[in-house]
């Protein structure tokens, strides 16, 4: 069993964490850029080590200088949170290779999945449904144009090592795509070092549901139901919940057993996520996420389980603590991503409290926010027993959350949580930009 953790992160994932590792009698070392010296996170670990300044690739990315400080704070393993180094295999591999544990999948395996093409390839293998488009990469514009021609525009085109809207370019019409071809693969190689894209179709307007599963690499794999994560702004996840209001039994059923299918397949360990578009009672495979995700609290309230407590004991080698292959869902749970809309230091802080509120966050009075690093600065998690009187429990929540000293989008949440189509269930991820950016149907 792992007895000395090291968390490769910041912030509120890292707090989470500690936090788990606490309930689990597990020794917890912090690292922290120079920036985040004082942070809520190297206050509550029982031991912190400095991994260099502020530039995350000269702190949070330098994986020389986490194998160290692991290696010198003798831990046993090494979780590596959300973002930064989470889903890079080199990082996996130096982890293994260091006699540490990596708290997630195989080097292989994040590998196979962070390729978009491959991890296409892999779902048709698994007879998971994709979305019509190439199944290799995008060599030239005239066979780009053959594609586009078959499968109808509009069309996507993705970097096939990235994600979160970076590499990311919609066409409309033939006369556009030479130009987003270009512009796609430069934003590739400029944020993921690798210029390679691919291209889907595009879908108006879907919804954004995915499947979250534990797997222990043996043959046990269980699905935590879904998590509707249409709310969206420029691709990022502001409101998550679960279950989905447009998902029914029979189709949660069949999503579910493809993705436990497809961990199955490729012998999966750890925590993951697979995301799905879904339209007009049809469902296609988009990515996998091979990491805990930040909405993942979500999943925790509706089934009652410590999914990062699960993470360890997997990597442990233990037995995940779920039977069968799927988890009973209760009531209904949905986030709200409350992000700093300005740097500063926050002068108050007062989070909501009462019955079925859960905030999780690394703030407090007199935090510092950096303008460094993702603007994320706390996650409001709330459960009801249907949806309806979950979105009243999130407003209250919201309206009781004072953070002075810095802007937030909480008054913003609070307008999409109100507005007709969010109340109704009914509406896809262009939600935010109708109600912000044009049509206004609050």
């Amino acid at each position: 069993m792992i007895r000395s953790l090291l968390i490769a992160n910041r912030g509120e994932i890292a707090v989470r964490i500690i936090r788990t590792c606490k309930e689990m009698g597990i020794r917890t070392v912090a690292v922290y850029s120079e920036a985040d010296r004082d942070s809520l996170h190297t206050q509550m670990a029982d031991q912190a080590v400095c991994i260099g300044p502020a530039s995350s690739k000269d702190s949070y990315l330098n994986i020389g200088n986490l194998i160290t400080a692991a290696c010198t704070t003798r831990c046993d393993a090494i979780h590596p949170g959300v973002g930064f180094l989470s889903e890079n295999p080199k990082f996996a591999e130096a982890v293994e290779e260091s006699g540490l544990i990596f708290i997630g999948p195989t080097a292989q395996t994040i590998r196979m999945l962070g390729d978009k093409v491959q991890s296409r390839h892999t779902a048709v293998e698994a007879g998971v449904p994709v979305t019509p488009g190439s199944m290799e990469p995008i060599s030239d514009a005239t066979s780009a144009a053959q594609i586009a021609d078959e499968i109808g525009y509009p069309v996507i085109l993705k970097a096939a090592a990235g994600g979160g809207g970076r590499g990311m370019r919609i066409v409309r019409e033939p006369k556009e795509l030479p130009g987003a071809i270009s512009i796609a693969s430069r934003e590739a190689l400029a944020f993921f070092a690798d210029g390679t894209i691919h291209m889907e179709k595009y879908l108006l307007n879907p919804r954004h549901v995915e499947i979250q599963l534990l797997s222990d690499g043996k043959g046990h794999v269980v699905h935590l139901g879904e998590r509707d994560c249409s709310v969206q702004k420029n691709h990022q996840k502001l409101i998550e919940e679960s279950p989905s209001p447009i998902i029914d039994e029979q189709m949660r059923r069949q999503m579910g057993a493809d993705s436990v299918r497809l961990f199955s397949h490729i012998g999966y360990r750890g925590a993951g996520t697979i995301e799905f578009l879904v339209q007009d009672g049809n469902y296609w495979f988009m990515e996998v996420n091979a990491r805990v995700q930040v909405e993942h609290p979500v999943t925790e309230m509706v089934c009652s389980t410590d999914i990062i407590r699960q993470q360890i004991l997997i990597a442990s080698g233990k037995s995940i603590e779920l039977d069968g292959s799927a988890a009973k869902l209760t009531g209904h749970a949905m986030e709200c991503r409350v992000n700093a809309l300005t740097p500063g230091i926050v002068t108050t802080f007062s989070p909501p409290l009462g019955p079925s509120v859960r905030v999780d966050t690394h703030l407090f009075q007199g935090a510092q926010v950096s303008p460094h690093y993702d603007p994320m600065v706390a996650k409001v998690i709330v459960h009801g027993p249907d949806r309806q009187r979950t979105i009243e429990i999130m407003l209250r929540a919201l309206r009781e959350f004072k953070i002075e000293g810095i802007k937030t989008n909480i008054e913003s949440q609070c307008i999409i949580l109100q507005s007709k189509p969010f109340r109704s269930g009914s509406f896809g991820t262009d939600l935010h930009a109708r109600l912000f950016d044009g049509e206004n149907t609050r």
